[in-house]
């Protein structure tokens, strides 16, 4: 059994990266955050708005949970925040599984989310001033759960099919 988990702050191309390493690595890919959504019935912005992020978290843990205890070989592409919450910074390391913590920087970040605002819950209603300071002090909070990674990216100014054959190379 082998897993690879790809963490990092949102908007960083992790579903991306994870849809390119199962076709290189020939391994089956899973984005928590589709599996959350089949499992609920519900957008992750129609979890936020009726349910609460604690529902929402409580969920992403069982499936994560359930993701690593399971057999398969995986690439997993999870959520922003699943390593932050409910102790799953520790399931990270798990058994036969390797994380990979892609790493961007701020500007990055802030141009990359300023596009996808629709579709961010967490964002989608900010002004250009609120979104740069709710990223930095998310990053500022994240940051010790994203470095318990095996391994750190710094994914700036790189393509995504670099940042996958640097994965690849890492892992092997």
């Amino acid at each position: 059994m082998r897993k690879v988990i790809l963490i990092g702050y949102m908007a960083v191309g992790k579903t991306t990266i994870a849809q390119l390493l199962s076709e290189k690595m020939g391994v089956k890919y899973v984005d928590l955050d589709k599996l959350i959504e089949k499992k609920t019935n519900l957008t992750i912005s129609e979890i936020f708005n009726l349910k609460g992020e604690i529902y929402f978290r409580k969920i992403e843990h069982e499936i994560f949970e359930e993701i690593m205890k399971n057999d398969e070989n995986l690439i997993v592409s999870t959520g922003g925040g699943t390593p932050c919450y409910a102790d799953n910074h520790l399931l990270l390391n798990y058994e036969n599984s390797q994380s990979v913590y892609l790493k961007a920087s701020m500007p990055v970040i802030l141009e990359k989310l300023k596009s996808e605002k629709v579709t961010r819950p967490l964002v989608a209603n900010q002004s250009e001033v609120e979104l740069k300071e709710f990223v930095a002090k998310h990053l500022y909070e994240r940051s010790y759960f994203y470095n318990q990674a095996n391994f750190k990216i710094d994914i700036d100014n790189k393509n995504p099919e670099v940042i996958a054959d640097e994965i690849i190379q890492l892992l092997d």
